[in-house]
Protein backbone atom coordinates (compact mmCIF):
# COMPACT_ATOMS: atom_id res chain seq x y z
CA UNK A 1 0.00 0.00 0.00
CA UNK A 2 1.46 3.41 -0.90
CA UNK A 3 2.04 6.23 1.76
CA UNK A 4 -1.45 7.90 -0.05
CA UNK A 5 -3.22 5.40 -0.12
CA UNK A 6 -2.74 4.85 3.65
CA UNK A 7 -3.74 8.59 3.44
CA UNK A 8 -6.52 8.03 2.01
CA UNK A 9 -7.92 5.11 4.46
CA UNK A 10 -6.88 7.49 7.53
CA UNK A 11 -8.94 10.28 6.36
CA UNK A 12 -11.63 8.40 5.46
CA UNK A 13 -11.87 7.36 9.39
CA UNK A 14 -11.36 10.59 10.15
CA UNK A 15 -13.92 11.91 8.61
CA UNK A 16 -16.35 9.81 9.64
CA UNK A 17 -15.57 10.08 13.17
CA UNK A 18 -15.23 14.17 13.43
CA UNK A 19 -17.97 15.56 10.26
CA UNK A 20 -21.19 16.04 12.58
CA UNK A 21 -23.75 14.53 10.81
CA UNK A 22 -25.95 17.79 9.70
CA UNK A 23 -22.71 18.90 7.61
CA UNK A 24 -22.75 16.03 5.57
CA UNK A 25 -25.57 17.58 3.69
CA UNK A 26 -24.26 20.47 0.61
CA UNK A 27 -25.08 24.02 1.82
CA UNK A 28 -29.03 25.28 1.12
CA UNK A 29 -28.08 28.68 0.92
CA UNK A 30 -25.35 31.24 1.67
CA UNK A 31 -26.76 31.75 5.26
CA UNK A 32 -24.97 28.72 5.67
CA UNK A 33 -21.79 29.45 4.81
CA UNK A 34 -19.33 29.76 7.83
CA UNK A 35 -16.94 33.18 6.95
CA UNK A 36 -15.47 32.74 10.51
CA UNK A 37 -14.57 36.29 12.51
CA UNK A 38 -15.58 37.37 16.01
CA UNK A 39 -19.10 39.46 14.76
CA UNK A 40 -20.84 35.85 14.04
CA UNK A 41 -22.05 33.44 16.37
CA UNK A 42 -22.20 29.97 14.38
CA UNK A 43 -24.77 26.89 15.11
CA UNK A 44 -23.15 24.90 17.71
CA UNK A 45 -22.61 21.83 14.85
CA UNK A 46 -20.75 24.33 12.04
CA UNK A 47 -18.96 25.86 15.49
CA UNK A 48 -17.46 21.89 16.17
CA UNK A 49 -17.07 21.71 12.83
CA UNK A 50 -14.73 24.70 12.09
CA UNK A 51 -13.00 23.95 15.20
CA UNK A 52 -12.01 20.28 14.53
CA UNK A 53 -10.82 21.04 10.78
CA UNK A 54 -8.97 23.74 11.77
CA UNK A 55 -6.85 21.94 14.64
CA UNK A 56 -6.00 19.39 11.98
CA UNK A 57 -4.82 22.45 9.78
CA UNK A 58 -7.48 21.07 7.19
CA UNK A 59 -9.17 24.45 6.68
CA UNK A 60 -6.25 25.57 4.99
CA UNK A 61 -4.70 21.99 3.65
CA UNK A 62 -1.67 22.75 2.11
CA UNK A 63 -0.30 25.90 4.04
CA UNK A 64 2.68 24.94 6.14
CA UNK A 65 2.16 23.45 9.57
CA UNK A 66 4.18 26.63 11.30
CA UNK A 67 1.31 28.58 10.63
CA UNK A 68 -1.40 26.10 11.34
CA UNK A 69 -1.83 24.84 8.02
CA UNK A 70 -1.84 20.86 7.08
CA UNK A 71 0.90 21.03 5.61
CA UNK A 72 -0.87 18.45 3.19
CA UNK A 73 1.07 17.95 -0.47
CA UNK A 74 -1.02 18.73 -3.68
CA UNK A 75 -1.83 15.36 -3.83
CA UNK A 76 -2.81 14.64 -0.69
CA UNK A 77 -5.29 18.00 -0.65
CA UNK A 78 -6.92 16.24 -3.51
CA UNK A 79 -7.76 12.85 -1.79
CA UNK A 80 -8.89 15.23 1.13
CA UNK A 81 -10.95 16.98 -1.09
CA UNK A 82 -12.55 13.76 -2.97
CA UNK A 83 -13.12 12.27 0.87
CA UNK A 84 -15.45 15.39 1.53
CA UNK A 85 -16.86 15.27 -1.77
CA UNK A 86 -18.33 11.92 -0.97
CA UNK A 87 -19.64 12.61 2.28
CA UNK A 88 -21.38 15.70 0.87
CA UNK A 89 -18.90 17.69 3.75
CA UNK A 90 -19.31 21.56 3.71
CA UNK A 91 -16.42 23.89 3.62
CA UNK A 92 -15.68 24.21 7.15
CA UNK A 93 -14.21 27.84 6.57
CA UNK A 94 -14.53 30.20 3.67
CA UNK A 95 -13.56 33.82 3.18
CA UNK A 96 -11.09 36.44 2.11
CA UNK A 97 -8.32 35.02 4.83
CA UNK A 98 -8.03 31.77 2.98
CA UNK A 99 -8.52 33.20 -0.61
CA UNK A 100 -6.73 36.29 -0.33
CA UNK A 101 -4.83 38.12 2.30
CA UNK A 102 -3.20 34.84 3.75
CA UNK A 103 -1.86 33.15 0.32
CA UNK A 104 -0.38 36.95 0.21
CA UNK A 105 1.13 37.19 3.43
CA UNK A 106 2.77 33.54 2.93
CA UNK A 107 4.06 35.02 -0.07
CA UNK A 108 5.28 38.56 0.76
CA UNK A 109 4.68 39.20 4.73
CA UNK A 110 7.89 39.09 7.38
CA UNK A 111 7.68 36.39 9.83
CA UNK A 112 6.27 38.42 12.48
CA UNK A 113 3.29 38.97 10.31
CA UNK A 114 2.70 35.87 9.24
CA UNK A 115 2.58 34.38 12.49
CA UNK A 116 0.87 37.32 13.92
CA UNK A 117 -2.25 36.84 11.01
CA UNK A 118 -2.25 33.46 9.69
CA UNK A 119 -2.92 31.22 12.33
CA UNK A 120 -6.09 33.07 13.41
CA UNK A 121 -7.36 32.98 9.79
CA UNK A 122 -6.70 29.27 9.74
CA UNK A 123 -8.69 29.16 13.15
CA UNK A 124 -11.64 30.91 11.69
CA UNK A 125 -11.32 33.76 14.75
CA UNK A 126 -10.33 36.49 12.13
CA UNK A 127 -12.98 37.63 9.03
CA UNK A 128 -11.36 39.82 6.63
CA UNK A 129 -12.33 42.70 4.21
CA UNK A 130 -10.24 44.07 0.87
CA UNK A 131 -10.05 48.27 1.18
CA UNK A 132 -9.31 48.91 -2.28
CA UNK A 133 -11.85 51.24 -4.12
CA UNK A 134 -12.60 54.82 -3.26
CA UNK A 135 -15.17 57.04 -4.44
CA UNK A 136 -12.40 58.36 -7.20
CA UNK A 137 -10.90 55.23 -7.62
CA UNK A 138 -12.36 52.01 -8.97
CA UNK A 139 -10.99 50.83 -12.48
CA UNK A 140 -8.19 53.33 -12.14
CA UNK A 141 -6.85 51.87 -8.43
CA UNK A 142 -3.99 53.98 -8.71
CA UNK A 143 -5.56 57.29 -8.17
CA UNK A 144 -6.41 56.49 -4.76
CA UNK A 145 -6.64 59.39 -2.44
CA UNK A 146 -6.86 57.94 1.18
CA UNK A 147 -4.09 59.43 2.68
CA UNK A 148 -1.71 57.85 5.74
CA UNK A 149 0.36 60.40 7.41
CA UNK A 150 3.52 58.96 9.74
CA UNK A 151 3.17 60.11 13.23
CA UNK A 152 6.18 57.69 15.18
CA UNK A 153 5.42 54.09 14.55
CA UNK A 154 1.89 55.02 13.28
CA UNK A 155 0.34 55.88 10.53
CA UNK A 156 -2.41 58.54 10.73
CA UNK A 157 -5.14 57.36 8.18
CA UNK A 158 -8.03 59.41 6.71
CA UNK A 159 -10.03 58.65 3.84
CA UNK A 160 -12.93 56.85 2.31
CA UNK A 161 -13.44 52.92 0.92
CA UNK A 162 -16.72 52.23 -1.22
CA UNK A 163 -17.94 48.49 -2.04
CA UNK A 164 -16.01 47.22 0.98
CA UNK A 165 -17.58 43.66 0.67
CA UNK A 166 -18.92 42.42 3.89
CA UNK A 167 -17.09 45.05 6.10
CA UNK A 168 -20.23 45.30 8.48
CA UNK A 169 -19.07 41.96 9.49
CA UNK A 170 -15.25 41.60 9.63
CA UNK A 171 -12.34 42.26 12.21
CA UNK A 172 -9.43 43.29 9.90
CA UNK A 173 -9.05 45.07 6.41
CA UNK A 174 -6.22 45.21 4.05
CA UNK A 175 -5.83 48.33 1.88
CA UNK A 176 -4.19 50.65 -0.05
CA UNK A 177 -3.41 53.96 1.44
CA UNK A 178 -1.57 56.71 -0.03
CA UNK A 179 2.20 56.98 1.73
CA UNK A 180 3.66 59.85 -0.43
CA UNK A 181 1.39 61.90 -2.45
CA UNK A 182 4.11 63.75 -4.28
CA UNK A 183 5.57 60.56 -5.63
CA UNK A 184 4.08 59.40 -9.55
CA UNK A 185 0.60 57.78 -8.30
CA UNK A 186 1.81 54.26 -8.58
CA UNK A 187 5.10 54.65 -6.32
CA UNK A 188 3.36 56.08 -3.49
CA UNK A 189 1.28 53.41 -2.24
CA UNK A 190 1.47 51.25 0.63
CA UNK A 191 -0.01 47.85 1.70
CA UNK A 192 -1.72 47.74 5.05
CA UNK A 193 -3.14 45.83 7.64
CA UNK A 194 -5.78 47.68 9.79
CA UNK A 195 -8.38 46.54 12.49
CA UNK A 196 -11.57 47.61 12.27
CA UNK A 197 -11.85 47.85 15.82
CA UNK A 198 -9.43 51.18 15.66
CA UNK A 199 -11.38 54.54 16.90
CA UNK A 200 -12.03 56.24 13.70
CA UNK A 201 -13.18 53.08 11.81
CA UNK A 202 -17.01 53.69 10.58
CA UNK A 203 -18.68 51.64 8.12
CA UNK A 204 -22.41 51.77 6.42
CA UNK A 205 -24.13 48.61 4.21
CA UNK A 206 -24.66 49.84 0.76
CA UNK A 207 -28.53 47.99 -0.25
CA UNK A 208 -28.26 46.64 -3.66
CA UNK A 209 -30.92 46.46 -6.61
CA UNK A 210 -31.23 42.47 -5.47
CA UNK A 211 -32.22 43.57 -2.18
CA UNK A 212 -29.04 42.57 -0.14
CA UNK A 213 -26.46 44.46 1.00
CA UNK A 214 -23.20 42.68 1.17
CA UNK A 215 -21.38 45.99 0.12
CA UNK A 216 -20.63 48.76 2.41
CA UNK A 217 -19.13 52.03 2.33
CA UNK A 218 -15.81 52.69 4.99
CA UNK A 219 -14.89 55.60 6.45
CA UNK A 220 -11.57 56.68 8.08
CA UNK A 221 -10.89 59.20 9.88
CA UNK A 222 -7.50 59.68 12.04
CA UNK A 223 -7.79 55.86 12.05
CA UNK A 224 -4.19 54.83 13.95
CA UNK A 225 -2.22 52.07 12.16
CA UNK A 226 0.78 50.34 13.69
CA UNK A 227 3.65 50.83 11.24
CA UNK A 228 4.39 47.17 11.77
CA UNK A 229 1.22 46.39 9.68
CA UNK A 230 3.12 47.14 6.72
CA UNK A 231 2.90 44.26 4.31
CA UNK A 232 6.26 44.67 1.82
CA UNK A 233 8.04 48.17 1.79
CA UNK A 234 6.62 51.50 2.34
CA UNK A 235 5.63 53.52 -0.80
CA UNK A 236 5.92 49.84 -2.71
CA UNK A 237 2.97 48.74 -2.17
CA UNK A 238 1.46 48.81 -5.96
CA UNK A 239 3.57 45.27 -6.25
CA UNK A 240 2.07 44.14 -3.24
CA UNK A 241 -1.54 44.79 -4.64
CA UNK A 242 -1.41 43.55 -7.78
CA UNK A 243 0.05 39.91 -6.27
CA UNK A 244 -2.81 40.07 -3.57
CA UNK A 245 -5.79 40.89 -7.16
CA UNK A 246 -4.18 37.45 -8.33
CA UNK A 247 -5.81 35.47 -6.24
CA UNK A 248 -8.73 38.16 -5.97
CA UNK A 249 -9.64 37.50 -9.55
CA UNK A 250 -9.33 33.30 -9.04
CA UNK A 251 -11.32 33.52 -5.95
CA UNK A 252 -14.05 35.55 -7.61
CA UNK A 253 -14.58 33.21 -10.86
CA UNK A 254 -15.04 30.35 -8.53
CA UNK A 255 -17.45 32.40 -6.24
CA UNK A 256 -19.74 32.77 -9.52
CA UNK A 257 -20.77 28.65 -8.70
CA UNK A 258 -23.63 27.72 -7.71
CA UNK A 259 -23.00 26.78 -3.77
CA UNK A 260 -26.78 24.77 -3.27
CA UNK A 261 -26.91 21.14 -3.23
CA UNK A 262 -27.78 19.48 -7.42
CA UNK A 263 -27.54 21.77 -10.27
CA UNK A 264 -30.16 24.33 -10.16
CA UNK A 265 -29.93 25.21 -13.78
CA UNK A 266 -30.82 21.99 -15.09
CA UNK A 267 -33.45 21.19 -12.03
CA UNK A 268 -35.00 24.76 -13.63
CA UNK A 269 -35.04 23.84 -17.25
CA UNK A 270 -36.25 20.33 -16.25
CA UNK A 271 -39.35 21.84 -14.14
CA UNK A 272 -40.49 24.50 -16.30
CA UNK A 273 -39.44 22.47 -20.18
CA UNK A 274 -40.33 18.97 -19.33
CA UNK A 275 -38.39 15.80 -20.13
CA UNK A 276 -38.98 13.45 -23.35
CA UNK A 277 -36.85 10.65 -23.61
CA UNK A 278 -34.82 11.26 -20.30
CA UNK A 279 -33.72 14.94 -21.79
CA UNK A 280 -35.07 18.63 -21.73
CA UNK A 281 -37.87 18.72 -24.21
CA UNK A 282 -36.76 21.61 -25.93
CA UNK A 283 -33.76 21.20 -28.31
CA UNK A 284 -33.22 24.90 -28.01
CA UNK A 285 -33.22 25.24 -24.84
CA UNK A 286 -31.09 22.15 -24.05
CA UNK A 287 -28.19 23.12 -26.85
CA UNK A 288 -27.60 26.61 -24.40
CA UNK A 289 -28.18 24.53 -20.98
CA UNK A 290 -24.77 21.98 -22.25
CA UNK A 291 -23.24 25.17 -23.42
CA UNK A 292 -23.19 27.01 -20.68
CA UNK A 293 -22.32 23.87 -18.55
CA UNK A 294 -19.63 22.89 -20.87
CA UNK A 295 -18.17 26.39 -20.26
CA UNK A 296 -18.28 26.21 -17.14
CA UNK A 297 -16.29 22.78 -16.72
CA UNK A 298 -14.01 24.52 -18.62
CA UNK A 299 -13.55 27.36 -16.73
CA UNK A 300 -13.11 25.09 -13.60
CA UNK A 301 -10.71 22.71 -14.95
CA UNK A 302 -8.30 25.65 -15.91
CA UNK A 303 -8.84 27.04 -12.17
CA UNK A 304 -8.02 23.91 -10.46
CA UNK A 305 -4.57 24.02 -12.93
CA UNK A 306 -3.43 27.54 -12.03
CA UNK A 307 -4.50 26.61 -8.20
CA UNK A 308 -2.25 23.63 -8.83
CA UNK A 309 0.36 25.84 -9.87
CA UNK A 310 0.25 28.66 -6.79
CA UNK A 311 -0.04 25.79 -4.64
CA UNK A 312 3.53 24.20 -6.12
CA UNK A 313 5.44 28.20 -4.83
CA UNK A 314 4.16 29.69 -8.53
CA UNK A 315 2.64 33.19 -8.16
CA UNK A 316 -0.35 34.24 -9.77
CA UNK A 317 0.05 36.30 -13.22
CA UNK A 318 -1.83 38.29 -15.31
CA UNK A 319 -3.76 34.97 -16.52
CA UNK A 320 -5.80 35.05 -13.73
CA UNK A 321 -7.96 38.10 -15.78
CA UNK A 322 -9.21 35.52 -17.78
CA UNK A 323 -10.89 33.59 -15.38
CA UNK A 324 -12.55 36.92 -13.97
CA UNK A 325 -13.52 37.84 -17.19
CA UNK A 326 -15.04 34.49 -18.21
CA UNK A 327 -16.55 33.32 -14.92
CA UNK A 328 -18.14 36.76 -15.18
CA UNK A 329 -19.68 35.93 -18.49
CA UNK A 330 -20.45 32.60 -18.02
CA UNK A 331 -22.37 33.15 -14.57
CA UNK A 332 -24.05 36.24 -16.29
CA UNK A 333 -25.47 33.88 -19.21
CA UNK A 334 -26.23 31.61 -16.96
CA UNK A 335 -28.40 33.93 -15.14
CA UNK A 336 -29.73 35.29 -18.15
CA UNK A 337 -30.96 31.50 -19.16
CA UNK A 338 -32.13 30.48 -15.50
CA UNK A 339 -34.68 33.93 -15.85
CA UNK A 340 -35.59 32.96 -19.30
CA UNK A 341 -36.55 28.88 -18.93
CA UNK A 342 -38.64 30.22 -15.88
CA UNK A 343 -40.73 32.62 -18.09
CA UNK A 344 -43.23 35.03 -15.74
CA UNK A 345 -42.49 32.92 -13.19
CA UNK A 346 -38.56 34.45 -13.73
CA UNK A 347 -40.26 38.16 -12.66
CA UNK A 348 -40.89 37.24 -9.06
CA UNK A 349 -39.96 39.60 -6.28
CA UNK A 350 -41.69 38.04 -3.09
CA UNK A 351 -44.85 36.46 -2.01
CA UNK A 352 -46.72 33.74 -2.75
CA UNK A 353 -47.00 32.08 -6.52
CA UNK A 354 -43.54 31.62 -6.87
CA UNK A 355 -41.21 29.20 -4.90
CA UNK A 356 -37.82 29.74 -3.54
CA UNK A 357 -36.01 28.53 -6.64
CA UNK A 358 -37.70 31.14 -8.92
CA UNK A 359 -37.26 33.92 -6.31
CA UNK A 360 -33.85 32.97 -6.39
CA UNK A 361 -33.09 32.77 -9.79
CA UNK A 362 -34.86 36.64 -9.87
CA UNK A 363 -32.49 37.93 -7.35
CA UNK A 364 -29.67 36.18 -8.66
CA UNK A 365 -29.99 37.25 -12.21
CA UNK A 366 -30.17 41.37 -10.86
CA UNK A 367 -26.66 40.79 -8.79
CA UNK A 368 -24.61 39.46 -11.74
CA UNK A 369 -24.90 42.40 -13.38
CA UNK A 370 -22.21 43.91 -10.80
CA UNK A 371 -19.96 40.83 -11.67
CA UNK A 372 -18.67 43.34 -14.57
CA UNK A 373 -17.34 45.93 -12.07
CA UNK A 374 -16.49 44.14 -9.00
CA UNK A 375 -13.04 42.86 -8.86
CA UNK A 376 -11.87 45.01 -11.67
CA UNK A 377 -14.03 45.71 -14.47
CA UNK A 378 -14.23 43.61 -17.72
CA UNK A 379 -13.06 46.49 -19.70
CA UNK A 380 -9.98 46.32 -17.35
CA UNK A 381 -9.79 42.46 -17.23
CA UNK A 382 -10.18 42.36 -21.11
CA UNK A 383 -6.81 45.48 -21.46
CA UNK A 384 -4.67 43.35 -19.35
CA UNK A 385 -5.48 40.10 -21.43
CA UNK A 386 -4.30 42.29 -24.32
CA UNK A 387 -1.38 43.53 -23.20
CA UNK A 388 0.10 41.40 -20.69
CA UNK A 389 -0.84 38.06 -21.80
CA UNK A 390 -1.32 38.30 -25.79
CA UNK A 391 1.23 40.74 -26.08
CA UNK A 392 -1.19 43.02 -28.30
CA UNK A 393 0.28 46.52 -28.33
CA UNK A 394 -1.00 49.78 -26.92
Amino acid sequence: MTDLEQFRIDTQKWLAANAPASMREPLRSDDDICWGGRKVKYPADVQRWLDVMAERGWTAPTWPREYGGGGLNKAEARVLKEEMGKLRLRPPLTGFGLSMIGPLLLQEASEDLKRAHIPPIVRGEIRWCQGYSEPGAGSDLASLQTRAVRDGDDFIVTGQKVWTSYADKSDWMFLLVRTDPAAPKHLGITFVLMDMTSPGVSVKPIRLISGASPFCETFLDGVRVPTSQVVGEINAGWTIAKALLGHERTMIAEAFKDRVPGNPLVELARKHLGEADGRLADPVYRDQVAQVEMDQTCLDLTIRRAQDSMKAGHKPGPETSIFKYYGTETNKRRRELMVDLAGQQGLGWEGAGFDAAELSATRDWLRSRANSIEGGTSEIQLNIIAKRVLGLPD
